[in-house]
Parts: C-alpha cells; structure tokens; sequence
C-alpha cells in the first residue's frame, strides 16, 4: 500500500469516528494524518506484532486532541483490529477522545492536557541513549505557547539528544483563532533554531518532504515544522476555526466521504 493510500484510508476512518461518536477535533486530527502515516509506515522502529518490544521507537502524541487520526493510523497498521475504532469517545468505550496509554496497543503515553508530551518524550529519549532507542514528540503550534515545551526544549538540547525528534502539526489556528493573531509563531522554526535545535520545515502534507527532514543526518534534537493545514481533504472543513470544535451531521458526513473516494 502506498503512504498515499494510507492516508486516504486513515482520513476515511477520522471521519467515521468522529461522527458516529458526535465529537470534535476532526479538523485538528486530519492535519496530522501524513505525519503520523510517514511516522508509523516508513520512520519509527515499531512492531504491531511485538507492541511492548524494548527496543521499539517510542511516539507520544502531545496533540492529543487529534486521537482519532493517531487510531486511525494505528489500527491500519495493524495494532488492533479496525472494529475496535468503533469504541471511539463512547460510552463504555475502549478508546477515550484524549489518550490513555492503557487503552490500546501503540499508545505509549497518557496525554490531554497540553505542553506535557515534549518532556515525557525526552525523558524515553534519555533512556532510549542507554537502550538504543529512539523518541519522538507531535506537538501542535498553538502548544507552543506553553512554557513546558520550552523547558524541555533547552535541556534536549543541552543533553544532546540526537535520538529524540519532534514534529509539529503548523495547521495555523488554535483553540481560540489563528496562531499568529494569539501568539505570533511565524518564526517558528527560527525559535527551535535558537535552542540549539537542527530545525527544518517542510510541507506537512507531502510525503517526500517529510521524510526528507525526518531522515536526514543530525547532531542532535530534531524539529520539524510542519505545515498542515487543518481539516486538510475534506474542501468545507479546510482552515476552518469551527471545526475545531464541530462534528459533521449526516449531509455532512456523506459529502465528506465522497470528497474521500
């Protein structure tokens, strides 16, 4: 199958999940659908047969508002069955709308509240020099307004982590607007550039230039700044605020399935 495939499909099941299960976060977890694809399909040293193996390649999702799509690719690369996808933010469900590192093979980390995942990801990438493992962090860019991300970006740096590696999802809007209108990150790249970070940018949503900043050689922490944008293949939901919040109604859903064919 094709990363291209790959991402279709995973898009096809955001979208089901999300509606079925009448939540949010649907735009905010299809910007992120490349990256995690090209994370778990070509990148990370993982096992969906041996999801515990030591040596694995941790992955914390710190955006974790965005579960479905790190479900959605998890389930096509065959940690779980597909069927459990159905348990998505319901009732009784397996499978809780922010993440729960007990709930499902391949989730390493228990996250929700932001600006928490970049410094559990550098503590796995202290013990990941040790045991030969490497550690990687999603961020969002609105997240990059907390402190916290900051703190364990200096000591990354300091430590020398050339196995620990951080994606973030530029989709351009948070919570409450447009990135730049809150907090101005244009310079996004620059900043991590600034706490000695190897930092690059590429566009989100090609394949090539993802793995092109994701594989090339390094002398330590790696940010990649990836621009995205949000609700990304679905035309009505694309740099929209309100799907931040929305989930589609059945017009909606079907219109988005067919843009999804």
């Amino acid at each position: 199958m094709s990363l291209e495939e790959a991402a279709r499909q995973a898009r096809r099941r955001v979208l089901d999940m999300v509606y079925r299960s009448g939540s949010s976060h649907v735009g905010a977890a299809l910007s992120l659908v490349e990256i995690l694809v090209a994370l778990y399909h070509a990148v990370l040293r993982a096992d969906p047969s041996r999801p515990d193996a030591p040596g694995r390649d941790r992955l914390v999702l710190s955006k974790a508002h965005g579960s479905a799509a790190l479900y959605a690719v998890l389930a096509g690369r065959g940690f779980f069955p597909e069927s459990r996808l159905l348990e998505y933010y319901s009732d009784g469900g397996s499978l809780p709308g922010h993440l729960d590192a007990a709930s499902a093979p391949g989730i390493e980390f228990s996250a929700g509240s932001l600006g928490h995942g970049l410094g559990a990801a550098l503590g796995m990438a202290v013990a990941g020099k040790k045991a030969g493992f490497g550690a990687f962090a999603v961020l969002g860019d609105g997240e990059c307004n907390e402190g916290s991300v900051w703190e364990a970006a200096m000591l990354a740096s300091h430590l020398g982590l050339d196995n620990l590696t951080v994606v973030i999802d530029c989709n351009k809007i948070q919570s409450f607007g447009r990135t730049e209108e809150v907090i101005d990150q244009r310079n996004l790249a620059g900043r991590w550039a600034s706490f000695g970070w190897d930092a690059r940018e590429a566009d989100g949503h090609s394949f090539e230039q993802l793995l092109g900043a994701l594989r090339a050689p390094r002398s330590g922490p790696r940010a990649v700044v990836a621009h995205t944008v949000k609700g990304r293949g679905i035309s009505f939901m694309e740099d929209r605020l309100e799907w931040h919040y929305k989930s589609p109604d059945e017009k909606q859903y079907r219109a988005a399935m067919e843009e999804l064919r």
